[in-house]
């Protein structure tokens, strides 16, 4: 993590460690031309399950592949267990495009939207309208007590003088006023968004919720598509409540590390994760590091519970493929294929969004 740190070989990597370098993404550094496109570097794919294949597989004759079990649901469609992963369960294709398109909507406009906590709250405070400031190529300005700066020009005040808040502005505004305040693009911003907090608040410097914190609740249609979705990996006679989610977003080259979800009360109740937008690998551990996980693939519309004993089990995300022949993403490219939809298009072309709601008591 840190440049003084050793650099493990090999060797000295754990098996999940180990799994993660494998798939993470690499580019080719052959190419003598600087002006040359960076290629990535090619990955064997070949021990990645892929549930799209088993479903199809699975309609078509009936088949799973060993070590596979395809479970009695109330659904339309399987749900896939894992023999090896006690409580993991993988729903192929449980959303329809036109659902996939909603949750990006929502995910890109709403749930970002205070009193919701972003990855952007620790430095610029609560930000409102984060996409369509975007959309609007608009700039995000430090206003501070400085009577030179910015604020000292526009209509907007700031609290005793001495506590610095930031506000969108048009960019031609803040071009002609000259470079007197920070600022930050719109744009910019929004693809450094890395996760978003619905309902119960999770702190992430604590690691646990913050009840005191300000929040509103989960929307009532995700909490209804949670407790439908949830339903085979509830215990028998028990409804899943959904109190908070996290959203996470992936850009080119991002990964999510190796880490338990364990700060909820209850582990007999599941995660849902939702997939939307390009695909990804998951790795699906063990107990421990040292337990070589199960690399699958994730594209959007999947939808993952892990309950019970795979809550236990370490798991991550090391690799998005963002390009047009590998992101399998064109249902929903065409859906957002209308000109007030293009900002949504462009950001989900090269973009991975994770919706994963739980139950905290």
């Amino acid at each position: 993590m840190y440049g003084s740190e050793k650099v493990p070989d090999d060797s000295e990597r754990t098996a999940f460690r180990k799994a993660e370098k494998k798939y993470k993404l690499y580019y080719d550094d052959t190419s003598k031309s600087s002006k040359k496109k960076k290629q990535p570097k090619q990955v064997d794919l070949s021990e990645v399950l892929d549930f799209k294949s088993i479903l199809e597989s699975h309609i078509h004759n009936g088949d799973v592949p060993s070590g596979i079990i395809s479970l009695q649901s109330d659904f339309d469609f399987p749900v896939f267990c894992l023999e090896s992963r006690p409580g993991f369960y993988f729903i192929p294709g449980a959303l329809s495009v036109e659902e996939q398109c909603q949750w990006i909507r929502e995910s890109l406009t709403t749930f970002p939207q205070p009193p919701n906590r972003t990855n952007h709250n620790a430095f610029y405070g609560p930000l409102n309208d984060l996409f369509i400031a975007a959309k609007e190529k608009k700039v995000l300005v430090e206003e501070g007590s400085d009577p030179t700066s910015l604020v000292s020009k526009c209509d907007t005040s700031v609290s005793n003088g001495d506590v610095h808040r930031w506000k969108f502005y048009e960019e031609h505004t803040v071009s002609s006023r000259g470079n007197t305040c920070k600022s930050i693009l719109a744009s910019g911003l929004l693809r450094k968004l890395r996760w978003s907090t619905l309902g119960l608040q999770f702190e992430w410097s604590k690691r646990n919720y913050d009840v005191s914190l300000p929040h509103n609740k989960i929307p009532d249609v995700l909490c209804q598509l949670a407790k439908r979705m949830a339903a085979p990996a509830m215990p028998k006679g028990e409804q899943f409540q959904p109190e908070a989610a996290i959203v996470n977003y992936f850009g080119i080259g991002d990964t999510l590390g190796g880490h338990l979800d364990d700060m909820e009360a209850d582990w007999s109740k599941p995660i849902v994760s939702m997939s939307l937008g390009c695909k990804a690998i998951f790795l699906l551990g063990g107990k421990s590091r040292e337990d070589t996980p199960v690399a699958m693939f994730l594209r959007s519309g999947d939808i993952v519970l892990m309950a019970g004993e795979a809550r236990e089990c370490f798991h991550g995300v090391p690799r998005i493929f963002t390009d047009k022949e590998h992101a399998e993403i064109t249902p929903i490219e065409l859906w957002f294929s209308h000109e007030d939809d293009l900002g949504f298009l462009e950001y989900i072309r090269t973009s991975r969004i994770n919706i994963n709601i739980r139950q905290v008591f």
